[in-house]
């Protein structure tokens, strides 16, 4: 069993940053992972990352400009977000579950956190 907490989202203007986290990010050997759903959108993949982060692996949308990270000693998760633009604002969730199928897909995670909401004006 998980419980993730998501923290960290709010209004940034276009071009700025922020830093999502997720405290209780499962077990050190799982598979974590960011996902967002925008309004009127189905939820989407935004990073996912090993337990030893040697294969984060991003969308392409995010790529270059926001970065996956893992404190496993505090059981931690973060999403570094930079260059903000007004088409990332949606609900961030965190994820996390046993490694299997596609990173990408919702339905390969067991755990997610309530949302924490990113709004980016412009």
């Amino acid at each position: 069993q998980a419980q993730l907490v998501e923290s960290g989202g709010g209004l940034v203007q276009a071009g700025g940053s922020l830093r999502l986290s997720c405290a209780g990010s499962g077990r050190t050997n799982w598979r974590s992972g960011w996902f967002r759903q925008g309004p009127v959108k189905e939820r989407e993949f935004v990073a996912a990352v090993t337990w030893n982060l040697r294969t984060p692996l991003y969308a392409e949308a995010v790529q270059g400009r926001f970065t996956i990270s893992r404190d496993r000693t505090k059981n931690l998760m973060y999403l570094q977000m930079n260059n903000l633009k007004p088409e990332d604002t949606a609900v961030y969730y965190c994820a996390s579950g046993p490694t299997r199928d596609s990173a990408t897909q919702p339905a390969s995670y067991d755990f997610w956190g309530q949302g924490t909401q990113v709004t980016v004006s412009s």
